[in-house]
């Protein structure tokens, strides 16, 4: 029913709470009160028609447009028209003491289909439609109507308890995660409030200054180079500003001024051949900038308390955080097409360190890497410190190649940088890296797992390098006992 019903739910996610006893009861209720003749031949019709309830089923789906989302047709095809056909059969066949399992299995679907968005009436439509065929295929074998209806009633329970356990799962996982949202707006992204507001103003100060110079060249290169939306302002304002300050009237202002700029750059720059044409565009868009610079002190001025979000040793961003900017991250490659990348990081022989120099030089060598990634990345990417040795690193508006050259520069930077020690002894540091792009797959979870198994593969193969991973790659054996 969902092409990621099988990646392993985050951390502290709604669907590690108990599943719900009454939920349960209602199961065993309803497959202890069936004669046996009905529930044979309702296995022995979902056997015959599964083939025919997937096709309807995804047909239906799939006729939606905003299905395209989170359906591949290959997919489809070949791993979720199986899987469903296997789920109807586990539900028909379930006996007394699977109703547990079952109750879990489908909180568990519910929460995978909060996680990546699915709009929960398209899940109810799924369901009506698997109804009518195999309505249809009793009404066709029962040999009299008492039967039929009876059937048609059990089967009818049966599948309206699956998308209330799928529901109830679905709307606790959503309102988490509006609360998480919510937090996050709260919560400020950097350490002092007064320093990044200045730092942004300058910022969209110097891309002002840059377009200045480029308009009075003779040649000022593409257009393409002189967009604010590509400047560090705009990158800061897409993937950070936005996710801080939530929408507002501010930030849809500031989004449409950004739009504007870039709009009239595109059509009118390659038509301002002479000296007095780049000066009225210059003109313009210095009155849009003076606008942009003042909503966005605005709204830095409306950042009230901020909640605690920061991991305490390194002062990155904790792992709180990570599925709201990666939720937001994968709808903004949906929207805008814009990629992002994941690079896990983790710290080579970090148990020797803690070993042979004590827990005090693992902090030092935590502290010195997280600082090292602060000042080789730009301001628009997110720091995370994801647990004892590891880092993730979002990277937003990256193609595959700048991703990697960002990940195998940080790399360079961590090993060509020894953590100083007391007494003097400096000490070699060296970092493992996977890589991965964001490919589409609306899970923020399969990036991240795509990023670690990358990174164990570069522990593997010999740590101190960077992998970039091909796909979706199972978490191999062992991968705990190599770390570190």
């Amino acid at each position: 029913m969902d092409r990621t019903a099988t990646m392993t739910p985050a951390a502290q996610s709604p669907e590690q709470t108990p599943p719900d006893l009454r939920l349960i009861e209602d199961w065993k209720r309803r497959v202890a009160g069936v004669p046996v003749p009905l529930a044979a031949m309702l296995q022995e019709l979902v056997d015959a028609h599964g083939p025919a309830l997937a096709e309807h089923f995804y047909d239906g789906l799939l006729a939606d447009p905003r299905a395209a989302r989170f359906l591949d047709p290959g997919q489809v095809q070949e791993r979720l028209k199986p899987s469903l056909q296997r789920w109807a059969r586990q539900l028909v066949r379930a006996g007394i003491d699977d109703t547990a399992d079952l109750q879990r299995l489908h909180e568990h679907i519910g929460h995978v289909h909060a996680r990546i968005g699915i709009p929960v009436d398209l899940v109810g439509r799924g369901m009506r439609m698997l109804k009518e065929v195999l309505y249809a295929a009793i009404r066709q074998r029962a040999g009299d109507d008492a039967l039929a209806l009876e059937a048609c009633v059990h089967a009818g329970v049966l599948f309206d308890l699956a998308l209330e356990s799928m529901t109830r799962s679905y709307t606790r996982s959503r309102e988490a995660a509006g609360e998480l949202d919510g937090s996050f707006r709260l919560f400020s992204l950097i350490q002092n409030v007064g320093t990044e507001r200045e730092r942004q103003r300058a910022l969209l100060l110097a891309w002002e200054n840059a377009l200045l110079y480029a308009l009075t060249a003779e040649q000022p290169g593409p257009v393409e180079n002189l967009l604010l939306s590509r400047s560090e302002f705009g990158l800061w304002f897409l993937h950070k500003g936005l996710a801080s300050f939530g929408e507002t009237t501010e930030t849809r202002q500031v989004g449409e001024l950004t739009e504007r700029i870039d709009g009239e750059l595109r059509e009118r720059l390659p038509a301002a051949a002479d000296a007095a044409g780049r000066r009225a565009l210059l003109e313009d868009i210095r009155g849009w900038t003076g606008e942009i610079r003042n909503l966005v002190g605005i709204l830095f001025e409306g950042i009230g308390d901020l909640e605690s979000g920061r991991d305490a040793l390194t002062r990155l961003l904790n792992r709180r955080f990570l599925p709201t900017i990666l939720r937001r991250e994968v709808a903004l490659q949906a929207n805008t097409g814009r990629q992002f990348a994941v690079l896990m990081l983790d710290l080579d022989h970090f148990k020797s360190i803690n070993d042979n120099h004590g827990h005090e030089a693992g902090d030092r060598a935590l502290q010195h890497v997280a600082s090292i990634l602060v000042e080789n990345t730009r301001g628009s990417d997110y720091l995370f410190r994801y647990g004892g040795e590891e880092f993730v690193v979002v990277l937003g508006s990256v193609s595959q190649t700048e991703a990697v050259a960002i990940a195998h520069a940080l790399r360079r930077a961590i090993a060509e940088a020894p953590l100083a020690l007391p007494g003097g002894e400096r000490l070699q540091l060296t970092a493992s890296i996977g890589v991965a792009m964001q490919d589409g797959h609306p899970d923020y979870e399969r990036v991240l797992a795509r990023a670690d198994a990358a990174m164990y593969q570069a522990k593997r193969g010999g740590r101190d390098r960077v992998v970039v991973a091909d796909g979706p790659l199972p978490e191999p054996p062992g991968q705990q006992a190599l770390r570190g």
